[in-house]
């Protein structure tokens, strides 16, 4: 029968614990729709149209162009096929390896804005709860009674001494 008694605060502690404890939670990842992804993701804007380009590379070398679709600003979606087509027809390879290269650094630039952007809020809802803990636990101070001495708020009426 001791031993029982003995083992009580031992089992209740345990007990205790295990409530105590949180259980581990895997992290959630946020899908993104194909809806959504479409706004994300950057529009190409082709300033200088394809067969611009075509005209410019039979004309002037590689290098010329490429300066002047990065002046244009321009960007292109191509299909290998497109691709194809526009080799057949004269662009250098530097051009299309350019003209593929810039859009994937777009891409590359919008999907990072985009975590930027979602990491800004989840830091601004981390600063929010936090804030909202550190309120929620702070002791109260009346300026009469002084910290945790308040009649209305506190653990009741102490006598201060002056």
């Amino acid at each position: 029968m001791r031993e029982l008694i003995k083992m009580v605060p031992v089992v209740l502690l345990a007990l205790l614990a295990g409530c105590a404890t949180a259980p581990k939670q895997e992290p959630q990842i946020q899908r993104i729709s194909p809806e959504a992804l479409e706004q994300v993701m950057p529009k190409p804007v082709p300033n200088l149209t394809l067969e611009e380009i075509v005209h410019l590379s039979k004309n002037t070398p590689p290098e010329i162009v490429i300066e002047k679709i990065k002046a244009s600003n321009s960007q292109y979606d191509l299909t290998p096929s497109q691709a194809i087509d526009l080799s057949k027809k004269g662009v250098d390879a530097k051009v299309l390896d350019y003209m593929h290269a810039r859009r994937e650094q777009a891409l590359r630039d919008s999907f990072a804005d985009e975590i930027n952007k979602r990491e800004k809020a989840r830091m601004a809802e981390l600063e929010t709860l936090k804030r909202e803990y550190q309120l929620r636990y702070q002791q109260y101070y009346d300026p009469f009674w002084g910290y945790g001495c308040s009649p209305y708020f506190g653990s009741g009426f102490r006598y201060r001494r002056w």
